[in-house]
């Protein structure tokens, strides 16, 4: 099943995201090899600064999408404000 990752960031957190974000990306990466990951990217600000992240990944339930969530080095830095977790339904442009 899959479950979407709806993550804010920490007013004033940019450098905590920056500095985070090569552990980020390999934990990302090592989802993304055990095929766990649907997609992934950043939500930006009217700048275009990242100030959160969409995450949408593969689980067998809220209890493993949470520990998905929880295992992200984004959220064991204290990045984000808010994490939501919704299951989620691909219905349009699923690639094959």
């Amino acid at each position: 099943m899959l479950f979407a990752l709806l993550c804010k960031d920490k007013p004033g957190s940019l450098q905590v995201r920056l500095d985070t974000r090569p552990e980020h990306v390999a934990f990302l990466e090592g989802l993304n090899g055990e095929k766990k990951l649907a997609f992934a990217g950043p939500f930006l600000d009217a700048d275009g600064k990242p100030n959160g992240s969409l995450v949408v990944v593969e689980a067998a339930d809220m209890a493993a999408a949470k520990a998905l969530s929880a295992a992200d080095p984004y959220a064991k830095a204290g990045l984000f404000e808010s994490v939501e977790i919704r299951p989620w339904n691909w219905t349009f442009n699923k690639p094959a």
